[in-house]
């Protein structure tokens, strides 16, 4: 059979249907690439920033306080503050640490002007729960807590997560406003809004393991973006292949 202009075969038809899904696929795949390259350029300045604040030299807890008046965040900052444990009014996360099973205790700190601040004083084995078990961990006298600021949680985490036994102090996530409520304080006690959890210094007796700040942010977005241009390389590839194909008359779709 003669050929057309072009080296197509007469009666052969343009790939229409193919050349828009491959478009589409095209430009689909490359906005998912980009979309992973901005998220890595975000999450490294997290990270940055991480490293910048858990490397600082600790602030004093007023200072904390007055940034979380203004942008509420003291996320990861190094803090320092004085005060006295409520030992009787710890509230107990459960949680994992070195692959043991147990609780972080956050224990109420009552600071010299009355106020309180909800410490995570560390980790506990699940059968030293009871304070009774661990009572040389129990520091009656005034102490200077050094550790990370953390922020509160606005809301549970997810659907999946347990809520808060609090009939039996079990916290499944870290709702400050209950750990207030619940933790026996003097009426219209003021809670300071975040946490501080403290650093590794040793307890008496050993209880609670202190240091336990766990920070985990994968960053796979760069490996992400590669995927998603190689599949749009694919397309692209294919796309060019199919209409070599149909231009010099190899097949008639």
């Amino acid at each position: 059979m003669a050929e057309a202009a072009g080296g197509a075969t007469r009666g052969s038809r343009f790939p229409f249907g193919f050349a828009i899904f491959s478009i589409a696929a095209l430009a689909l795949l490359i906005a998912l690439g980009t979309w992973q390259v901005k998220r890595l350029a975000w999450k490294e300045g997290l990270l940055a920033t991480i490293h910048e604040r858990i490397h600082a030299a600790p602030r004093p807890l007023a200072d904390l306080e007055k940034q979380f008046a203004r942008t509420h965040d003291v996320e990861y900052w190094p803090v320092t503050a004085r005060g006295t444990f409520l030992n009787g009014s710890e509230r107990d996360f459960l949680a994992t640490w070195k692959g043991a099973s147990g609780f972080f205790v956050y224990t109420p700190l009552k600071l010299d002007d009355g106020r309180f601040l909800f410490v995570n004083r560390g980790f506990v084995p699940y059968d030293r729960k009871d304070p009774s078990t661990r009572p040389a961990g129990e520091v009656t006298r005034e102490v200077t807590v050094t550790g990370l600021a953390r922020d509160p949680l606005a809301e549970k985490p997810s659907s999946l997560v347990p809520d808060n036994d609090l009939a039996k102090n079990i916290f499944y996530w870290k709702d400050i406003k209950a750990m207030a409520a619940t933790a026996g304080l003097p009426a219209g006690a003021t809670v300071l809004p975040f946490f501080v959890d403290a650093n590794d210094a040793p307890n008496p007796g050993g209880l609670p393991v202190g240091g336990v700040t766990y920070i985990d942010l994968p960053n796979n977005h760069f490996q992400y973006a590669l995927t998603w241009y190689g599949l749009a390389a694919m397309v692209a590839a294919l796309m060019v292949l199919r209409l070599w194909r149909w231009k010099h008359g190899e097949e008639n779709p």
